[in-house]
């Protein structure tokens, strides 16, 4: 961690060819300032050759920084091996990992180099300041919310900038974060873990809300696996290091207790026993319910899909907890890798 800082610096984007990608790409390009030395956009999808089109368009958005750009392919392993399959090609000091669904600032290239020649020789990284836009005539989603508080999270790297020779030296990304929650936080804490500090940057990148189903906070449950990896990792407190919300699990795992001791009360020939776990059940997805319904905008659809997926959230959290629990039950902690 010594020596005057440099700022050459690569750009990592793991992709899955989403439409988002040529946006992404078309604000990098127009952004003032030096330009990377080099672009490496990883395509994740599973089977790239079904669709050899889909980055011809986003690539000719690049103009002249076409010839900076490289493409590798990954295998549809998720975005932290997407993104050391990135590392592993960058030649530049410095790796600023972007995700396909941002779009950086009009001055952003002129912060960012800003930002890393202002980093001390002990700062392994700089965040960017992320903007979620949000409708201004209605109150905001469920999902929205959910992708407003992008705004507040530490160390995302939907806009994150870290020394090539920092990831190097953690190992980059743990593949086991198979999808793109909690990978970003668990690398952060070990390089913080290995002496380096982490700032708080002054480059601007907005991040739209994407259109998703009315189901995604269901299938957002599968990172309660991710959390059961990080308890093992970084300890009982990993929530607390990482400034990250503790969330409702233990919340979910009561109510989905309650709903399953009524059930087992009523088969056993106990209905004023079973009628008291129901009582509990019915009234925890209620509050969890309203917590969800109170501050969206109220609308018939978004009471539905708030009624419904918050009968369905505590079971499946419970169980991705439990399943991730035991898939993950021989990690051994950071501490004792680096021991």
């Amino acid at each position: 961690m010594t020596g005057a800082p440099r700022t050459g610096y690569a750009v990592v984007i793991p992709t899955l060819a989403r439409d988002t990608l040529a946006d992404c790409l078309a604000a990098l390009a127009a952004a003032t300032g030096p330009g990377p030395d080099e672009i490496i956009l990883v395509d994740d999808r599973p089977d790239p050759e079904a669709g050899p089109g889909a980055l011809e368009h986003p690539l000719s958005v690049l103009g002249d920084l076409r010839e900076r750009t490289v493409v590798l392919r990954s295998g549809g392993r998720g975005p932290a091996a997407a993104r050391n399959t990135g590392i592993r090609a960058v030649t530049s000091p410095w790796t600023a990992f972007l995700d396909d669904d941002v779009q950086v600032g009009p001055h952003w290239r002129d912060q960012l180099v800003q930002d890393l020649a202002e980093a001390a020789p002990d700062t392994a990284a700089v965040q960017g300041v992320i903007a979620v836009p949000l409708p201004g005539e209605r109150r905001p989603t469920d999902w929205e919310r959910g992708t407003a508080g992008l705004a507040r999270a530490r160390w995302i790297t939907a806009d994150m900038a870290y020394r090539t020779d920092a990831l190097k030296q953690v190992g980059g990304f743990d593949e086991r974060f198979t999808r793109a929650f909690r990978e970003d936080a668990d690398l952060a804490l070990r390089v913080l873990d290995a002496g380096w500090r982490i700032r708080q940057g002054r480059r601007t990148t907005r991040h739209p809300v994407r259109p998703a189903s009315r189901w995604v906070s269901l299938k957002q449950q599968r990172g309660n696996a991710d959390d059961a990896l990080m308890r093992r990792l970084h300890g009982p407190d990993w929530w607390h290091k990482a400034v990250a919300p503790r969330g409702r699990i233990r919340r979910h795992v009561a109510v989905t207790a309650a709903g399953a001791a009524a059930v087992a009360l009523a088969a056993a020939g106990r209905p004023r026993a079973a009628a008291l776990a129901g009582l509990g059940w019915a009234t925890g997805t209620a509050e969890f319910a309203w917590a969800r319904i109170a501050p969206g905008p109220r609308t018939r659809y978004e009471v539905t899909t708030m009624l419904v997926t918050s009968v369905l959230i505590p079971p499946a959290a419970t169980w991705h907890r439990l399943r991730g629990m035991w898939r993950h039950r021989r990690a051994p902690a950071w501490r004792e890798v680096v021991a």
